[in-house]
């Protein structure tokens, strides 16, 4: 009986993340530098609006609400596996070095000639799968590399932190060498993709972004039990017949390529993929049956949430989200650093 209550809990959970992620779309969708009714909204979805208002939803806001809810949904889904896989609860794409990674790879493919900024300053990406090719490899680097020290050395959860740090710096400071080198054409796409912004999101990038995420979240959600097991401890995840080495490695490597192609479409997000899975902690505890979906359910409102403050709060000037959210997360960053030391 208590696990029936515990399973409806966490449904009736997983619908409200569902109703507050479904109004903050529409609210999204009608307010901004034109506001429209929730009757205009609708109209437009429907094709039953004026030009004005179709394009301006179809166009311009509901790529960008759908790239907010799609990146945030990706991003939290790999900072909650992540943090299972290696059992480290500051793991996340972002402070373990894989979004800088996935920078250096994008600015690597610019200033090769996958894209370029015209003087009108309008971004265009010449090749945009060759970036996102670019960007996985760059992922993949420092995830590799912290994953194979911390098997070899048997580092403690901080120390992996630590490694992600300095992973982040190096390819901070790799992607500073790339634009130095850079013409200013090329070093003003490489900035412009630094930003984390929704505003340069396309329909094709969503799909490609979903298509992507679709796949991998299937794969992380069968392998829920799995993951449960690998939190409880490797030997306990052996005796149940787990294979922990290779089930980590492919949970990273796929997790990489989930904030890679993310990264390539919007830019550098930070803490999403940190903040969401500690969240949904709190009520639904370690259970991936659970974590994984409303992780992502989360992410996604956590990122929206953001994008809609950054576009509004000094309209028509729109913030990068990429500030907005680690405005938010830093705080919490430090805090979960307080405590893991208080926790020793």
């Amino acid at each position: 009986m208590n696990y029936r209550r515990y399973v409806s809990r966490n449904i009736l959970i997983g619908v409200v993340l569902l109703v507050l992620l479904f109004i903050t779309m529409v609210y999204a969708l009608s307010h901004g530098g034109y506001d429209l009714s929730f009757g205009e909204v609708l109209s437009a979805l429907f094709g039953r609006s004026g030009r004005k208002t179709h394009v301006l939803i179809w166009n311009i806001r509901f790529p960008r609400v759908l790239a907010g809810i799609f990146t945030g949904a990706s991003l939290a889904v790999s900072g909650a596996v992540v943090q299972g896989a290696l059992r480290n609860p500051l793991a996340s794409p972002f402070t373990m070095g894989v979004s800088h990674g996935a920078m250096f790879g994008a600015s690597l493919a610019i200033i090769l000639g996958a894209g370029y900024s015209e003087s009108t300053g309008r971004i265009v990406l010449s090749n945009p799968y060759v970036i996102i090719l670019f960007a996985f490899a760059g992922a993949m680097i420092p995830s590799i590399v912290i994953f194979i020290l911390g098997k070899t050395k048997k580092a403690a959860p901080e120390t992996v932190i630590l490694m992600g740090i300095a992973m982040s710096s190096l390819f901070t400071a790799a992607t500073t060498l790339v634009q130095y080198f850079a013409d200013e054409l090329q070093l003003a796409t490489m900035v412009y993709w630094s930003f984390g912004d929704l505003g340069r999101a396309t329909w094709k990038g969503n799909v490609l972004l979903l298509t992507v995420s679709i796949a991998i979240f299937v794969y992380f959600f069968l392998k829920a039990w799995d993951i449960n097991a690998m939190v409880a401890g490797d030997e306990v995840a052996k005796s149940s017949g787990v294979r922990v080495e290779k089930i980590r490695l492919v949970m990273v490597l796929l997790s990489s390529l989930m904030t890679a192609v993310g990264v390539a479409l919007v830019g550098v997000i930070g803490f999403v993929g940190l903040v969401s899975p500690h969240m949904i902690r709190i009520f639904i505890g370690e259970d991936y049956r659970f974590l994984v979906p409303f992780s992502a359910l989360l992410g996604g409102l956590i990122l929206l949430l953001a994008d809609t403050f950054a576009r509004l709060l000094f309209s028509p000037m729109v913030l990068p989200v990429g500030v907005v959210t680690s405005f938010l997360g830093a705080p919490l960053f430090i805090y979960l650093l307080v405590r893991s030391d208080r926790m020793k």
